[in-house]
């Protein structure tokens, strides 16, 4: 990728009405009636610079570093351009403050325009580096990720024994084992670059298979582990190469043939390390080359669980209580019954608690752009198997190894092995009420935030049954909000599976029959489900 050819070919110039620098126990200016001050951006020597000049003669002290400044608006023909401490501190702090009077509205605007672009292709160029070098700037995952949430996800993952419960999930690793292995054709003799190798397991499986090298790439404190795992296999150990360091920042000495990863998330983009494995295809990957996986969907259906609601709703009672220690809880009690009602339900569940045949949102990871994971918007449609309480929307995923040699599909659908992803449940403070083969319609729209999850938003309405239907009236809708962030681990198993009391047992009996399959998918060829002899076993 070439880091300045983006930046070169936009606007450089903006004549402006005045520019003057702010600090802790000035104001000095530098704006002048009689003569114009000109900012003129720059990528002399790998750095994108804002620099200002008067009269042809650089203004020393107001240049700027676009990687590490941000630009707020005062007003109509104003902004104020701030620009990060370069001192020792470790806390983000802001010393440098420069004001920016623009002649009108419109410059002003193609100026913030100009300088978003500029950021923009700063944080997506970067600068060559020796392999395995990390840029000193900011990465595009430090300006989306808030720092607190990235220290407390890679210490996580630093832990060995977080690895060992991925490890021990033999769905999980048998599979990637299998894709790898019966994949061989694809691996022997291609540079491989594993996306947050974690422990190294998938370098390793890589270098099994053949691979000419494999560049482990492992943000965490688990490179070191990484690399005393792999130094203790000899027979691997000089096709591997351990780099510690963001996908985001770090340079490589060859593109990759082969990117493997395990970004997947709680609902797929849980943690958003997706984005990550995205940015590693634009950065590393040749025209051409594979990913492992490939393919990622998202699987959704209304569901019915009295006991799920009831455990829930009961939660937020303890506010109910008048006379706690003298003091009244009640006033407490709405936004406690919300706030459980906010949390995703990870756990295992029983496929008959489905309410309809599920249908899937498809993430090619060969062709999505990283800002198209910044909000998801899916809309819902679903007929109703069974006349009963809907309580909310299940989810699960699936990934496609699309090897050339096999096919293999890693699965957490509820009725398959359970692995440590689970299953999730959108749970609905307000039931909606169907009627066998009603049609159930609704929304699923996900936005990212900068903790590495998602605030979701989930509707679900029945429409009208019988007169009145065509007009498109709507009976009842439920909505609400969540965090992808703060799930409610539930339990490790399925429940047993227990008739609702508004149930009959011949409704009972077609609950049962729904198919776990998707059928509006226009790929089948590529997107088949999976099937008994493409499980996650080993041959």
């Amino acid at each position: 990728m070439d880091d300045s050819s983006g930046l070169k070919q936009k606007k450089l110039e903006f004549t402006l009405a005045a520019v003057s620098q702010l600090s802790s126990s000035s104001l000095s200016s530098s704006s002048s009636s009689s003569s114009s001050v000109i900012a003129r951006f720059s990528a002399d020597s790998g750095v994108a610079e804002l620099r200002f000049h008067r009269d042809s003669e650089f203004i020393d002290g107001f240049n700027v570093d676009i990687g590490t400044s941000q630009l707020f608006k005062l007003g109509p023909v104003q902004s104020l351009c701030v620009s990060e401490s370069s001192g020792a501190s470790k806390e983000k702090s802001y010393s440098r403050a420069v004001t920016i009077q623009f002649r009108n509205e419109d410059e002003s605007r193609d100026f913030h325009s100009a300088f978003e672009q500029w950021q923009k292709d700063v944080i997506q160029a970067g600068i060559h580096l020796p392999n395995g070098a990390i840029a000193a700037s900011k990465s595009k995952f430090d300006y989306k990720i808030e720092p607190s949430s990235a220290k407390m996800y890679f210490h996580y993952y630093g832990q060995l024994l977080h690895q060992q419960n991925m490890l021990q999930d033999y769905v999980r690793t048998g599979t990637y084992y299998a894709a790898v292995i019966e994949n061989r054709v694809d691996f022997t003799g291609r540079v491989v670059v594993d996306v947050g190798a974690g422990s190294g397991i998938l370098s390793l499986f890589a270098a099994q298979a053949g691979a000419k090298h494999v560049y482990a790439v492992e943000a965490s404190e688990m490179a070191e582990y990484a690399r005393k795992l792999i130094a203790g296999n000899p027979a691997l150990v000089q096709r591997i190469t351990v780099i510690k360091g963001k996908v985001e920042e770090v340079e490589l000495a060859e593109k990759a043939d082969i990117l493997i990863s395990e970004p997947m998330g709680t609902l797929l983009v849980n943690e958003r390390m997706l984005e990550s494995y995205i940015i590693a295809r634009d950065r590393f990957l040749v025209p051409n080359g594979k990913m492992f996986p490939s393919i990622g969907r998202i699987h959704m259906a209304p569901f019915s669980d009295e006991y799920l609601f009831v455990e829930i709703a009961n939660k937020a009672l303890f506010w109910q209580q008048q006379n706690y220690y003298g003091v009244d809880l009640t006033p407490l009690y709405g936004s406690a019954f919300q706030g459980y009602f906010s949390q995703p339900v990870v756990d295992a569940f029983d496929p008959r608690l489905l309410v309809s045949p599920p249908l899937c949102h498809v993430i090619d990871f060969n062709e999505i752009k990283e800002e198209d994971l910044f909000e998801i918007d899916i809309p819902l449609k679903f007929i109703a198997s069974v006349g009963t309480r809907v309580h909310g929307l299940a989810c699960w995923f699936d990934v496609l190894f699309n090897g050339s040699a096999v096919q293999r599909w890693l699965t957490t659908a509820p009725g398959a092995p359970t692995t440590h992803w689970y299953q999730i449940r959108c749970v609905l403070s307000q039931p909606i009420y169907v009627m066998a083969g009603q049609e159930i319609t609704g929304r699923l729209h996900m936005i990212a935030h900068n903790a590495q999850s998602y605030t979701m938003y989930l509707s679900l309405s029945a429409k009208m049954w019988g007169p009145g239907a065509v007009q498109g009236g709507i009976l009842q809708t439920s909505s609400g909000k969540l965090d992808l962030k703060e799930p409610y681990y539930r339990m490790s198993q399925p429940q047993s599976y227990t008739m609702a009391q508004d149930q009959q047992p011949q409704q009972l009996l077609q609950a049962q029959a729904i198919p776990i399959h998707t059928e509006d998918l226009d790929e089948a060829e590529l997107l088949r489900q999976p099937s008994e002899n493409t499980g996650p076993h080993l041959q």
